[in-house]
C-alpha cells in the first residue's frame, strides 16, 4: 500500500521487523543497553585506573555483548525453549 503525502510516497504495512545495522527487532534495546553499560564502564575506570584499562573494558563489554546479540539473533527473534518430549506429572493429584 503506497500512499503520498505531499509528494512523498509513504509504505505502510511492510511487515518487516524494525533493523539497524543488522540488529533486528528487540535486539536494539538490548544493544543501546549494551552501548551504555560500557560507556559507564569506560568512564568509571577511566577515572579510577587511567586509559588503557578502561579502554579494555569498554571494548571487552561492547564486543561480548555484540557478539551474544548476534549468536541469538540466529536463532529467530521469538526463539523460545522448547523441551521435547513426554512428561509425566506424577505428583499432580496427591492427597
Amino acid at each position: 500500500m503506497e500512499v503520498n503525502y505531499g509528494g512523498y510516497p509513504v509504505f505502510k504495512g511492510l511487515q518487516m521487523p524494525l533493523e539497524f545495522m543488522g540488529i533486528r527487532g528487540r535486539f536494539i534495546v538490548i544493544a543501546a543497553a549494551t552501548f551504555g553499560v560500557a560507556f559507564l564502564g569506560f568512564i568509571l575506570f577511566y577515572v579510577l585506573f587511567g586509559t588503557v584499562p578502561a579502554l579494555i573494558v569498554a571494548v571487552a563489554t561492547s564486543g561480548s555483548g555484540l557478539l551474544a546479540i548476534y549468536i541469538k539473533q540466529k536463532k529467530g527473534l521469538h526463539s523460545k525453549r522448547r523441551h521435547q518430549g513426554i512428561y509425566i506429572y506424577s505428583h499432580l493429584f496427591e492427597r
